[in-house]
């Protein structure tokens, strides 16, 4: 593996503890402005720091990531249909290398749809889109997407994870499903948990726990976490998991105590909203104020 292939991975997949926190905010590619996503910068903004790597599409990357930032981005590389259309499962490769390179991407990424009316068409895709980023020593991320047909379990799931790195993904990012240990032992290179719907946050840190103990290297969440009320402790609990190794109840106990600190700076917000009002009233009066205070201060006193 060339030196430049290994430092991309190395930043999305921390060599310390071979574990990785990925972001995923490239949902508006076929579901448009997503709840909770509808303004991606003001979303990705206070999480950017929390993460090893955001995975996200070129257009959000443009528009509404920092150029400064060190984050890894794990480009979105594939699409062509939305949730509107007649199958999610044909997509296509819309981004080029010269554009990827040009975005200093870390990785790209594309679906593979196993079992789907274009899965052909996906699969070969993605063994096109290892043959040119090898060129450049760029990481290939396949993501197993699942159709409603199709279910969530260990055979079909193992199935798709192993073509993705029969084909030459680097690291392939599936969901989470019973028997996930078999999932892992059958593919042959890194599996990140993608963490799906929103779901109760107790639950996705439940997630997060079982995919790290199954033997996945980390989650690429996002739904639970920029839809939580709470996204910043949200990400943090998560990454206590990650990266902290703490179990469950260690990770939501965190998730509460920093919830539990969030509503004495609400409230300051809160406050100010009226008190700008008080004190406009008190602005308009200073202007005459000065020139009453010789004559009139009873009466401001009593006021």
């Amino acid at each position: 593996m060339d030196w430049g292939l290994k430092n991309r991975i190395s930043g999305i997949i921390k060599p310390q503890n071979n574990r990785a926190l990925m972001l995923a905010v490239d949902h508006g590619y076929f579901l448009g402005p997503t709840e909770k996503l509808e303004d991606p910068k003001k979303v990705i903004a206070p999480l950017l720091k929390h993460c090893d790597s955001l995975m996200l599409t070129r257009g959000v990357q443009r528009a509404c990531v920092p150029a400064t930032t060190n984050t890894p981005m794990v480009l979105r590389v594939s699409g062509g249909s939305s949730i509107i259309g007649e199958d999610l499962s044909q997509e296509d490769i819309t981004v080029s290398i010269e554009d990827a390179i040009r975005l200093n991407a870390s990785a790209l990424a594309m679906s593979i749809f196993v079992g789907s009316k274009y899965e052909y068409q996906t699969i070969a895709n993605l063994g096109k889109l290892v043959n040119e980023a090898a060129k450049y020593g760029l990481p290939v991320l396949a993501v197993t997407a699942v159709g409603k047909e199709l279910g969530k379990d260990a055979r079909y799931l193992s199935l798709a994870c192993r073509v993705a790195a029969e084909q030459g993904a680097h690291i392939v990012k599936t969901y989470y499903c019973d028997n996930f240990e078999k999932v892992v032992q059958s593919c042959p290179v890194p599996i990140i948990v993608a963490g799906g719907k929103k779901i109760p946050e107790r639950d996705a840190l439940q997630l997060t726990y079982n995919a790290i103990k199954g033997g996945a290297v980390g989650v690429d969440m996002g739904r639970n976490i920029w839809q939580s009320e709470h996204p910043v402790s949200m990400i943090k609990a998560v990454r206590a998991i990650v990266h902290g190794n703490q179990n469950v109840d260690q990770a939501f106990k965190l998730y509460k105590k920093l919830v539990s600190e969030e509503p004495k700076q609400k409230s300051n917000t809160q406050k100010k909203p009226f008190n700008p009002n008080q004190k406009k009233s008190n602005t308009q009066k200073k202007p005459f104020n000065p020139n009453q205070k010789k004559s009139n201060p009873p009466n401001q006193t009593k006021k």
